[in-house]
């Protein structure tokens, strides 16, 4: 066996945090190999993010109602499967969720809840089954003005799915890449251990609830234990149900193990707005993932099938 260095890096990317580790022959491979991982990510979030006003997302979000435009392959099938998952969810997740109006204000300025009439008019402009996917000429189009597509919920993910099978392609035995809270692990530690995935409690974000081994695959948390208001005794988290416009209450966080982060990303976020009865129902959907809740009460649920001791 060779001796094998870990290198960590961490940058931001898709504005947010993106740590990336790497386990390699020596130092500088490790270092270029980082370099080579920044770059991919760099790419995707050149041609998928929202906020760039030149990428083809922003393309399709500005010709909402005006015509359809031809992406990349890539952007297609990545639109393809958010709407799959929008389906699936029955709108939880709504890739068009970007159009929402935020009548709800997590910075400390709202002192009271939107009007009921605000808040059906925030999402007027969202719904999935307004997007016009045409296979044959890789083209998106929006049907109603005003509409938006973003793969925040999806994006990081992706990313570091992405990431993994280039280096897992590149011959590179293991490495995690995280995208804020979002990651793809495989291979070992360089001493031949798991990692080791650390479980953030979100009454206390500075300790954690247990920790998980991960070998091959992926683990993404959505939770709402920075950004909430309370009223009247309820806590109304800044994940908000895009099929009705009122956040999700009920579940402080979920954490979602399975082979793929871009699809265990998509059910975290689903099932913080479905909550735990219909979250735990879509989850059976989904048979090689599994995931761990904690309920606004602080309690911790799991899912049948998940098999670590915490």
């Amino acid at each position: 066996m060779n001796s094998q260095v870990l290198r960590k890096r961490t940058t931001l990317l898709m504005g947010g945090r993106f740590d990336i580790s790497i386990v390699d022959k020596d130092s500088l491979s490790a270092e270029k190999n980082i370099n080579v991982v920044i770059e991919e990510i760099s790419r995707i979030e050149r041609i998928i993010s929202d906020w760039k006003s030149d990428s083809q997302v922003s393309e399709v979000n500005q010709n909402a109602g005006i015509k359809p435009i031809k992406v990349d392959r890539e952007v297609f099938e990545l639109a393809q499967r958010a709407i799959k998952l929008s389906e699936i969810t029955n709108g939880a997740f709504d890739v068009s969720f970007a159009a929402l109006d935020r009548v709800w204000k997590f910075d400390g300025s709202m002192t009271e809840m939107p009007s009921a009439e605000a808040i059906k008019k925030s999402v007027e402009k969202v719904g999935y089954k307004n997007i016009i996917l045409d296979s044959v000429n890789s083209t998106i189009f929006l049907k109603l003005k005003g509409m938006k597509i973003g793969f925040g919920a999806l994006g990081e993910g992706y990313a570091t799915d992405k990431c993994r099978k280039m280096m897992l392609e590149k011959g590179i035995q293991a490495g995690i890449i995280n995208g804020s809270g979002d990651m793809s692990t495989w291979g070992k530690q360089p001493n031949g251990n798991d990692w080791k995935i650390g479980i953030t409690n979100p009454f206390h974000p500075e300790k954690l609830i247990g920790t998980v081994p991960s070998k091959e695959g992926a683990v993404t948390t959505s939770g709402n234990y920075e950004k909430f208001v309370v009223f009247n005794g309820k806590r109304y988290s800044h994940i908000i149900n895009p099929a009705t416009g009122y956040p999700a209450t009920g579940l402080c966080s979920v954490t979602v193990f399975g082979p793929n982060a871009e699809t265990a990303n998509g059910l975290s976020t689903s099932m913080m707005v479905l909550g735990q009865k219909e979250g735990l129902l879509l989850l059976q959907k989904f048979p090689e993932y599994s995931c761990l809740m904690i309920t606004d009460k602080g309690k911790v649920i799991k899912s049948k099938n998940f098999s670590y001791k915490l």
